[in-house]
């Protein structure tokens, strides 16, 4: 089975309809999906910003909450210090840095839609399947 690191930028646009989930979805089909721990907080922090910036009504956070709820996603630790090095030597947030490290602990790509981030990951030797 092939394992993923996944970034919130990809969950989001699953979650939100983005016409990038089509393609992410066909992508990971039959595979593994990892994450830090963070993806959690992560994707609720983005999905508030979506509701304070009014791109979505409460109700399609709650669908896209639930939506979430159902995908299969492996939370797995990530050394901090690990993390801490690549946002000092990127100039990364910690969020971006405990993805990158989660990918290099795991030995698995980092799927991303962010670009910024999977050029930090590339350079830092993390495989990156950008969506």
């Amino acid at each position: 089975m092939t394992r993923f690191v996944v970034d919130t930028s990809a969950l989001i646009a699953v979650l939100t309809g983005d016409p990038a989930r089509e393609r992410f979805i066909a992508r990971t089909q039959g595979g593994e999906l990892l994450a830090p721990g963070s993806v959690h907080w992560e994707t609720g922090n983005a999905l508030s910003a979506l509701l304070k910036r009014r791109r979505l009504k409460l109700a399609e956070v709650q669908s896209a909450l639930a939506a979430y709820a159902r995908i299969p996603i492996r939370l797995v630790e990530v050394e901090l210090g690990d993390a801490l090095e690549l946002a000092d030597r990127f100039g990364l947030y910690a969020y971006d840095a405990y993805l990158m490290a989660c990918a290099r602990q795991q030995g698995a790509p980092l799927l991303t839609l962010d670009p910024r981030l999977g050029r930090a990951a590339h350079e830092a030797g993390v495989r990156v399947i950008e969506v």
